[in-house]
């Protein structure tokens, strides 16, 4: 989103949630997604994706092939975010959607603190503009023990 800016592309309106995570995430510098949660089937993870998996991003006319060399966020079944730019089209956010699930993508600089503030900061601007309530916020880091 903050690349758009910088380079005087339009933001597209989508939604006033929607609207709330990408003002948040460019304030914050810091990547956000958010997914319809009705649509998502947990567990979640932040993997390299495999040689056979495609991705339906929101906007793509057809899926495109993913590297198995992509950092992705997904389930056992899709790929959610190809990580961390691109969300998928089938559990995005719509005018539809009831209960949502954001989340924040670290990267080196980003500290924990950094993260859960992004997040927080998020959900605060998402409560302003569409009500709702927070049921929790959780933060992960590797579990290679690399960080």
């Amino acid at each position: 989103m903050l690349r758009r800016v910088l380079h005087h592309s339009d933001l597209p309106t989508i939604s006033t949630a929607v609207d709330a995570y990408n003002l948040a995430s460019m304030k914050t510098i810091v990547p956000i997604s958010g997914f319809d949660y009705e649509r998502l089937t947990p567990p979640f993870q932040v993997r390299f994706a495999r040689g056979n998996e495609k991705f339906a991003g929101i906007g793509m006319t057809e899926p495109i092939p993913l590297e198995s060399k992509m950092l992705v966020f997904g389930n056992g079944k899709q790929v959610l975010c190809i990580y961390p730019y691109r969300d998928c089209d089938h559990t995005k956010i719509t005018l539809k959607t009831h209960t949502a699930m954001i989340v924040g993508y670290g990267a080196p600089g980003i500290s924990p603190a950094q993260l859960r503030e992004a997040v927080e900061t998020t959900l605060s601007f998402i409560k302003q503009v569409s009500g709702g309530e927070i049921e929790a916020v959780e933060t992960f880091q590797s579990t290679t023990g690399k960080q």
